[in-house]
């Protein structure tokens, strides 16, 4: 550890914080050889008093779905009994203890950091994640899912990972940058040689420890004497592991050949298990004896039962320094091994490793693994599983379906850049016309996810239109499919275009009336669907979206919620953050600002854990709109930039709108009309029919008019006037009323203010809280002080119940202006003001009712996280109990 103070100190004290309770990650990354592993050691070495679970990578067992983690939890296996039977049950089945299957992956996620924390309820817990690159995929995704959760339980997760290598990718966690040493740390390393082969050493190793330690153990007593000429070391502009890979090849040749082929077989084995590496050696000859060699020259680590390399650059060498014919022959031998020991999911790998060309049979066995592993949510697993039978796959057809499942696969995992691979490698023509639709789906789930939503929708309807003929059953879905791209484009033409194509068809009935002129015989449609609800997701979720879109929000949001429910029941996790989207939408039209946050901040953690770029663009838009109803302008600011850096250049127009929406509320609540007026006509111009500009409008009207500018409301006013007529919503009328007032004669102004004060009931309390501040200022101008301060008190309560502080500001001055007391009626930001957003998400909950793992279900945090807040929460809000808390909130 010589030379790694800084990094030394930040390892240990996030060991001290873990004594006091307080959990901490840190990814731990840099080149081969640096070490990174030696820091892992220290770290377990300081752990004292604590429990430290331990799991290294290994190349070959990267497509081991679940490996890593069931080898990381094995020491703590009795205390899965302990959790809550769903999430018992969903790590049995990822562990192979059960045949479940596991439908919903976040309980296997929920499960792993429930077990931590099970883990560490007696002391502090280390978990150390060496060669994180080279675990399986689903493990890592597990593993960093709970580390970005991690708060107060009092466990510390290190993850090494090597930079450059391919593998698994590990994102999001704080990091440290492991470099080389200084040249008086490496000296020291390389004791005992002339000063002019030192230096030679530590110019070659560039700081790396454990080039100097192998770089100087390859010198002959020659050159350790000083003979050295300008060639007798490696060139230095030659890649660093490949130099190390040459050194440990020339010292593993030095071995016995039977020696050599144990090392083989360890190198190819993915288990670690000496019996199963023994078994499969002898197979080739060799036997427990010629372990020894390897074992004296430090090649292996032998503990009980268990193996491992002491380096992997000593293992790759083992493997890649084989020839092809000896490679084959261990896997092999391997495969036998494992399958007499009854572990066919390995087997069949080492099986596809053996295979030179096509073999239809191994290829079989490989699809069965990838149903075993999608059966477990555990996609990047079963895309490989696929990939490789399709590699082994002689039949074009049989090819493309496998080729074609490996990449819808690739897509659920968040791979989109090899679920595009993969496409593009398929065999086409496609005879199979359901194929040919799966095709057609794993391409525009690309395109909606990451790309452009356009091209997702045309590629959807091409293949409605290619596959209709065979296979009607699918030209539905394909077109609903195609119909929620073109929304998020924000193009009601090619929404047009896409429902016309099966307008008879009830969830295109209603885009195809609501754009093509019909609006009453698309409001009949909605409410057949409302009234005979389908079963698929999609359409249910179109349903909230026809609801919400023509301005029915209460029947939009009791969809969305019974989506979002259905979603959690049957374990339908990838279109959760969509669902949730939805539902966020309908809270923010009915002026549950408080709600959509906490919605959406759980829909944005989904989104980003699935790798849904294009969903989170989207929610991250929806937060920013109750931010700038709070006037929190550098969230606002913060979230749009990165809205709008996703949207703009991928066509998400609908996206681009939210955001531009959030910017010009917040512009307008702050004061700033001008700026406001600019941002929301700009959100305006990002979609292109007026029905989709609806929502914008009474703010459109409202800057316009504040910036003195009536000419730039009055094709809007107008527009908003026609919809809510043809649509017949009391909100909608109630906005239209406001927005007359302002935009009409004085003499009318006010009958509309009370016309639009009365159709508010029942409704948004913040549309509320805006008419009457609005009527309250005409009020003042026309000197009607006692009037005006009853309307701007009401907007002031209201303004200052949801936290609106620009909004309650500029009331407050009206206020004063008109005479009135101008203090604060309420507690600003309401009760829960003095809380963070994680806090006041947790109080929420908690005061309806849920308990510690109820809350930690929802919120993706431990049971001992969320008491963590709670004890944190309560003397912020002056209460000593769950039911004062309920009170508090009810008040």
């Amino acid at each position: 550890m010589r030379g790694r103070y800084a990094e030394r100190e930040r390892i240990e004290q996030l060991l001290a914080d873990a004594r006091r309770g307080t959990s901490g990650v840190l990814l731990v990354h840099g080149e081969a050889g640096i070490g990174k592993t030696a820091l892992l050691d220290h770290a377990a070495g300081q752990a004292h008093g604590a429990r430290v679970l331990r799991v290294e990578g290994i190349e070959s067992e990267m497509e081991m779905a679940f490996g890593g983690l069931h080898q990381l939890f094995l020491p703590v296996m009795d205390l899965v009994d302990a959790l809550p039977e769903a999430q018992a049950a969903a790590l049995r089945s990822v562990f192979g203890l059960i045949s479940d299957s596991v439908r919903d992956r976040f309980n296997v996620g929920l499960a792993v950091l429930t077990l931590l924390s099970e883990a560490a309820a007696d002391g502090p817990l280390l978990c150390l994640v060496d060669d994180a690159q080279w675990l399986d995929q689903p493990s890592v995704d597990m593993l960093t899912f709970v580390a970005r959760r991690l708060r107060a339980e009092g466990v510390v997760m290190l993850f090494a990972v090597r930079d450059g290598a391919p593998g698994a990718v590990v994102k999001g966690l704080p990091s440290l940058l492991v470099e080389g040493l200084d040249r008086a740390d490496a000296a020291a390393l390389v004791p005992g040689l002339p000063p002019y082969v030192v230096d030679r050493v530590i110019e070659e190793a560039r700081g790396n420890p454990l080039a100097l330690i192998e770089l100087s153990a390859a010198l002959t007593p020659a050159q350790r004497a000083g003979r050295l000429g300008p060639s007798a070391l490696p060139d230095a502009a030659a890649g660093l592991p490949v130099r190390l890979q040459d050194g440990f090849l020339e010292q593993l040749r030095r071995l016995p050949e039977a020696a050599q082929v144990v090392l083989l077989v360890a190198a190819a084995d993915d288990t670690g298990d000496l019996t199963v590496v023994l078994s499969a050696a002898g197979r080739l000859g060799s036997a427990v004896e010629d372990l020894e060699p390897a074992e004296r020259a430090g090649f292996l680590l032998l503990s009980g039962q268990a193996l491992r390399f002491r380096h992997p650059l000593v293992r790759y060498a083992a493997y890649q320094g084989a020839p092809l014919v000896r490679r084959i022959a261990a896997h092999r031998a391997l495969a036998e091994a494992l399958g007499e020991a009854g572990q066919a999911h390995r087997r069949a790998w080492h099986l596809a490793a053996a295979s030179t060309g096509p073999d239809e049979g191994v290829a079989e066995e490989l699809e069965r693994v990838a149903e075993w592993a999608d059966s477990r949510q555990a996609m990047a697993s079963a895309s490989a599983a696929y990939e490789r039978a399709a590699q082994l796959t002689a039949d074009p057809q049989v090819r493309a379906r496998r080729l074609v499942s490996a990449a819808q696969r690739a897509a659920d995992a968040g791979q989109d850049e090899r679920c595009g691979a993969l496409a593009d490698q398929v065999p086409l023509p496609l005879e199979d016309p359901g194929v040919a639709a799966n095709f057609a789906r794993a391409r525009a789930v690309v395109e909606l996810g990451y790309r452009k939503p356009r091209t997702a929708a045309r590629i959807l309807v091409d293949s409605a239109e290619l596959t209709g003929v065979e296979r009607p059953d699918m030209t539905g879905s394909l077109l609903t499919d195609a119909v929620h791209a073109a929304f998020s484009a924000g193009d009601a033409a090619l929404i047009e275009e896409i429902a016309l194509h099966s307008p008879a068809l009830p969830v295109l009935t209603v885009p195809a009336g609501l754009f093509g002129g019909d609006v009453p015989g698309a409001l009949e449609a909605v409410r057949t669907l409302v009234d005979a609800p389908a079963d698929g997701v999609m359409d249910r979720l179109m349903t909230g979206i026809y609801l919400q879109l023509t301005g029915d929000h209460a029947a939009a949001r009791k969809t969305a919620a019974g989506v979002v429910a259905h979603c959690r029941d049957q374990g339908v996790s990838g279109w959760l953050p969509t669902a949730l989207h939805l539902l966020v939408q309908t809270e923010l039209s009915l002026g549950h600002h408080d709600e959509a946050s906490a919605r959406a901040d759980e829909a944005l953690q989904l989104a980003e854990y699935y790798d849904l770029a294009h969903r989170a663009a989207h929610l991250r838009a929806a937060l920013a709109m109750p931010a700038a109803v709070r006037g929190e302008e550098e969230r606002v600011r913060s979230l749009t930039d990165e809205v709008l850096a996703y949207t703009l250049p991928r066509g998400v127009g609908r996206g681009t709108t939210d955001a531009l929406w959030a910017r010009g509320l917040l512009e307008l609540g702050l004061g700033r009309a001008e700026a406001a007026l600019e941002q929301l006509e700009a959100a305006c111009g990002e979609v292109t029919h007026p029905l989709l500009r609806l929502p914008l409008l009474p703010d459109v009207i409202e800057a316009a008019v504040r910036a003195g500018r009536p000419e730039r409301a009055t094709d809007a006013a107008r527009s908003l006037g026609e919809w809510a007529t043809a649509l017949g919503r009391p909100g909608l009328a109630a906005s239209a009323r406001r927005c007359q007032a302002l935009t009409g004669p004085d003499g009318e102004a006010e009958e509309r203010f009370v016309s639009a004060l009365a159709l508010h009931e029942g409704g948004s309390a913040y549309d509320r809280a805006r008419t009457a501040l609005l009527y309250g200022e005409w009020l003042r101008r026309v000197r009607r002080h006692i009037d005006a301060r009853e309307q701007l008190r009401a907007a002031l309560d209201g303004f200052e119940r949801l936290g609106a502080r620009p909004w309650a500001d500029r009331a407050r001055r009206e206020l004063g202006a008109a005479g009135g007391e101008s203090g604060l009626t309420a507690r600003e930001d309401g009760p829960l003001g003095v809380l963070s957003p994680q806090e006041r998400a947790v109080v929420r909950l908690a005061a309806a009712g849920a308990g510690n793992r109820e809350i930690g279900a929802r919120l993706f945090l431990s049971p001992r996280t969320v008491g963590h807040h709670l004890y944190r929460a309560f003397p912020k809000l002056g209460v000593g109990s769950r039911t004062e808390l309920a009170d508090l909130l009810t008040s």
